[in-house]
């Protein structure tokens, strides 16, 4: 078994709490969209989490890219579902007939194991969850300016996707709280590179944007992917399962090394996206 190389200094090693969240998979309700043919299903703490398996169609490394994505959102204050290891016992599986791979008109079947889990926002039973939001209702969002973080942050990651996002509130409430899902297209999913471009990683409306009015919009996120501590991000490596990369220490180094060196460039990156073609800030104010 190969293990991950602890590159963080000797004074922080062994200081930081693993936050590992483990659950397991009992109850299977249905299918959700995107690539990863990923499912919604209740575990053993009575809680729904959207679960991308192992051998999703779109890569395994996209596990790792869903947890390290998370928790640095998380950890630079953004609105991020709570994230856990599920555990797919085999038996799950078989007896569970929707649980398959769906490719060119063929059926393959899941590997069972550690699993990654994304807790839905708000159970069914208390509120409701949109992933869409008509332009008119934007304003019933109470954190919008937190898409100037989740900007930054997927600039910093290099998000190859759209940006994903969920709206929520609870059953008697008038405003919706946005909650950003779905971090598996950082670093470019599988390929762990970092191709940057002005329009990747981010919303495809500009309504949500109206709030930025210039670069003190990003702060405090800004500052806190500038000055983001080494050592946390090489911590937070010691929480994904090996499965998750396939023991491959190595590049899982070279992924954390090429991330930190990120860090003071993500500034440039939000400029080109304001001057590229979508013309994202409509209230920018030169200073």
């Amino acid at each position: 078994m190969l293990v991950l190389a602890d590159r963080r200094p000797a004074s922080v090693q062994g200081q930081f709490v693993n936050r590992r969240l483990k659950v397991g998979a009992i109850k299977h309700l249905r299918r959700t969209r995107g690539g990863s043919q990923s499912h919604l299903m209740q575990c053993d703490d009575g809680l729904y989490y959207v679960i991308k398996l192992q051998n999703n169609p779109q890569h395994t490394r996209v596990l790792v890219n869903d947890w390290l994505g998370t928790r640095l959102g998380e950890l630079i204050g953004l609105p991020m579902p709570v994230i856990a290891v599920v555990n797919v016992e085999p038996w799950f599986l078989e007896h569970t007939r929707a649980l398959h791979i769906e490719r060119c008109g063929y059926q393959r079947s899941f590997t069972p194991g550690q699993s990654f889990g994304s807790r839905y926002v708000i159970s069914p039973l208390e509120g409701r969850v949109r992933d869409y939001l008509p332009e008119t209702m934007i304003a019933d969002v109470r954190n919008l300016r937190d898409f100037a973080g989740i900007l930054a942050l997927g600039k910093w990651t290099c998000n190859a996707d759209g940006r994903q996002v969920v709206f929520w509130r609870k059953a008697r409430g008038k405003k919706f709280t946005a909650s950003f899902i779905d971090q598996g297209h950082c670093f470019n999913a599988g390929e762990w590179s970092f191709p940057d471009a002005p329009l990747r990683g981010v919303f495809g409306r500009n309504d949500v944007c109206r709030c930025i009015t210039g670069s003190e919009s990003f702060e405090p996120w800004m500052s806190r992917i500038e000055h983001f501590p080494e050592s946390s991000v090489w911590a937070l490596t010691e929480e994904i399962p090996q499965e998750w990369y396939n023991g491959d220490a190595d590049a899982l180094n070279e992924l954390v090394t090429n991330l930190l060196e990120r860090r003071s460039r993500v500034r440039e990156l939000i400029l080109s996206f304001k001057e590229s073609s979508q013309r994202p800030f409509p209230n920018w104010r030169e200073t």
